[in-house]
């Protein structure tokens, strides 16, 4: 049970919650172009997975991180800074190429939600990020269902499920209290949801 909590936990790495989303914009859409999937996808994914990974290298190397989990608050404090920063790079540079307002406030909301948990950091508390992922992406399939009147019932009902699998592994290793769960997982979902009445 445990060694399967883990790959969970890796599998559903908040890294991986932007690219996700990305490509579940690109299967759900049914205009988009596929200049529009090459002028985004790859960026998106270098930016968002490649970069991180070379970042988490160099902290590691540095001692300032121990894990990919980063589990102290000391720790989260790099990832989210850097986090912050591409999502930044992704709203200036990557998606004005290739306007889609979709994708754009999607990455709004992460933006949004990264600096909230940044900031409760600062105040010395810990929240869970995969759960802050997890809020982010479910809600914006409930918004792409919306927008494009398209039913994915069942790509929504997996995410919710998902959603709570992971915060089952995370409390079984022990990663977090329910709190700190819950908390990143309402922040994921508002900074999604008080963004639709822009792009709906």
């Amino acid at each position: 049970m445990t060694r399967f909590l883990k790959v969970i936990s890796y599998i559903f790495h908040p890294l991986f919650i932007p690219i996700g989303g990305t490509l579940a914009y690109f299967a759900i859409a049914p205009y988009s172009s596929l200049a529009q999937q090459s002028g985004n996808i790859l960026p998106i994914f270098i930016l968002t997975v490649i970069i991180p990974i070379i970042f988490f290298l160099i902290l590691k190397n540095l001692k300032l991180v121990t894990s990919v989990f980063a589990p102290t608050i000391q720790e989260r404090k790099y990832p989210l800074l850097i986090s912050i920063a591409l999502y930044l790079m992704i709203l200036y540079k990557v998606i004005p190429q290739n306007y889609i307002s979709e994708l754009y406030f999607f990455f709004v909301g992460l933006l949004t939600a990264s600096v909230s948990l940044f900031v409760l950091l600062l105040l010395k508390f810990k929240t869970s990020i995969h759960l802050l992922g997890m809020g982010s992406l479910l809600l914006f399939l409930v918004g792409l269902s919306i927008h494009f009147e398209v039913n994915i019932t069942i790509a929504i009902g997996m995410a919710t499920l998902l959603s709570g699998l992971v915060a089952t592994s995370r409390l079984y290793l022990k990663a977090h209290t329910t709190p700190e769960l819950v908390i990143g997982f309402i922040v994921g979902a508002c900074s999604q949801l008080f963004l639709f009445k822009f792009w709906l």
